[in-house]
């Protein structure tokens, strides 16, 4: 079994064979969160309800594919809020009486670097899931862990 350690996944080979359908599956979680984000970038919530049908389509599927289904549907949870409160904060400041402040701009970046970061993991996540390799992202593969205890 390989393990690698880093900062923000956990990469180990998956307790039994992941089938060319399956990783192809669990793979697609990763992209269709990727794309959700690119077309409804301006509206957060697009990008949860896209995973939340994916997840939906796939909660019956094999256990490989229902963790890595909820592992993105989870992160597009942190997303959604960070996202949503970059989203009505910017509105405010275009069409109220909001002014551009320090805060603004520091919450802004934080997000950006959020939503970098997040991008990232994301596409390397799904080339992973698609060779069959589990990855455990920090955080996230704990609370998916705890959603999805047993194997099917």
């Amino acid at each position: 079994m390989e393990h690698h350690k880093g900062f923000i996944i956990h990469k180990t080979q998956f307790a039994y064979h992941v089938g060319e359908h399956e990783a192809e599956k669990a793979s697609n979680s990763y992209l269709m969160s990727l794309i959700a984000v690119i077309a409804g970038l301006p509206l957060p919530i697009i990008n949860l309800i896209a995973s939340c049908i994916f997840y939906f389509a796939n909660r019956k599927s094999t256990w490989f594919v229902r963790w890595h289904c909820t592992q993105a549907l989870l992160s597009q949870f942190s997303l959604l809020f960070i996202n949503s409160c970059a989203f009505w904060w910017t509105i405010s400041i275009l069409f109220s009486t909001e002014t551009l402040t320090n805060n603004y701009i520091a919450y802004l970046i934080t997000a950006i670097i959020f939503n970098v970061a997040e991008f990232i993991a994301t596409i390397y996540t799904a080339i992973q899931t698609r060779k069959g390799i589990h990855v455990e992202w920090w955080f996230y593969g704990n609370l998916t862990h705890l959603i999805c205890k047993t194997e099917v």
